[in-house]
């Protein structure tokens, strides 16, 4: 134990005070039997205050930093031009440069530039003709009205689990704790299985919600079309004489059969970009969906699909209710408004 006295630390008013003194030509020893302090105090602060020109505490000086700028700016400009190059890689090319850093601190002067490892968002493949397409869509429908915009019926199909969550989720738990019931995700084989949807809905709310059995072909779209479009519309108070069909460039609703089927229904028919789900508001919908469904174990046959219904519903009231649909001022769907500047790829769901 260290039996030294600790020394008392004088306030940083004390120590501006002993210099006040000194610069008025007050010598050492008064300024001690004024303030009933040693002579060695008033020596030592007058000495910093001379050499330092403060009487604060100086800062206390640690290790010295392995990456200086120039290497940090150097690792930042290797990770803008390729954002997947791991902190191994980076370590690994600059020890051969003589520069010798481990991959944690790597890591945090990347969170110093506000660099931050975070997990790729998947999007569409694009090529130059998809991007091409995608921007003419955007210009060609900017400038729509609100009006536009909400006598138009979504359309999509989606997958949802039947058990267990499809998307990542995170625990904080102790050590030795990784199996406790509260701690693990539940699985059954092959997945549990899930089951295919058709859904519609407008900027008024969710119109019918159909399951697919089995794989889908054009004569089978063209039936669920016929079941529940026209119904659907009326549900929702879309125009009866402007409201507009949309559907995206799967094989069977472009199919000659379905198109030929279409003309007899004279629908308006939103002409859609290829690869290009992220544009339509519907995935959000889906999302709202999946995330309703993935609290509860959900039931098998028609009771499934009653409750897949009720949580559409429950999520299009708070999805139409926040108004991402739409954008409430001007009617132009986000989509179009990110999309209409050039941009390298797809945008966010």
């Amino acid at each position: 134990m260290d039996n030294r006295k600790r020394r008392k630390e004088r306030s940083e008013d004390l120590r501006t005070k002993i210099v006040e003194k000194y610069q008025q030509s007050q010598g050492y020893k008064s300024i001690s039997r004024d303030l009933d302090l040693p002579l060695s105090t008033v020596r030592s602060i007058i000495k910093k205050f001379a050499t330092h020109g403060t009487v604060a505490n100086l800062s206390v000086g640690g290790w010295k930093r392995k990456i200086y700028e120039r290497l940090q700016s150097r690792i930042v400009r290797m990770v803008d031009k390729q954002p997947q190059t791991s902190s191994k890689e980076i370590q690994a090319v600059l020890q051969a440069q003589g520069a010798s850093v481990s991959a944690q601190t790597i890591r945090r002067h990347l969170n110093e530039m506000k660099h931050y490892g975070r997990r790729p968002r998947r999007t569409p493949l694009l090529t130059q003709r998809h991007k091409k397409a995608r921007l003419q869509f955007a210009k060609m429908y900017l400038s729509k009205p609100k009006s536009f915009w909400e006598n138009v019926l979504w359309t999509d199909e989606t997958k949802i689990e039947l058990f267990g969550k499809a998307h990542h989720s995170t625990v904080y738990r102790k050590r030795n704790e990784a199996y406790k019931e509260k701690n693990t995700v539940p699985t059954v084989r092959y997945g549990g299985g899930s089951m295919m949807f058709w859904g519609c809905f407008a900027a008024s709310g969710t119109g019918c919600l159909e399951c697919v059995q089995g794989i889908m072909k054009s004569e089978d779209y063209q039936r669920i079309l016929g079941l529940t479009v026209e119904s659907s519309v009326r549900k929702l108070g879309l125009c009866p004489r402007s409201w507009v069909f949309q559907q995206d460039n799967d094989p069977k609703h472009t199919s000659k059969s379905t198109q030929k089927w279409m003309a007899t229904k004279r629908w308006r028919v939103l002409k859609w970009p290829a690869m290009s789900p992220d544009l339509n508001p519907i995935e959000h919908l889906w999302r709202d969906l999946n995330h309703f469904n993935a609290e509860r174990v959900l039931p098998l046959g028609s009771a499934f699909l009653d409750v897949s219904r009720a949580s559409g519903t429950t999520a299009a009231g708070v999805r139409c209710h926040r108004g991402s649909a739409m954008t409430p001022n001007s009617g132009v769907p986000p989509a179009c408004a990110e999309e209409a500047p050039e941009r390298e790829g797809g945008r966010s769901f």
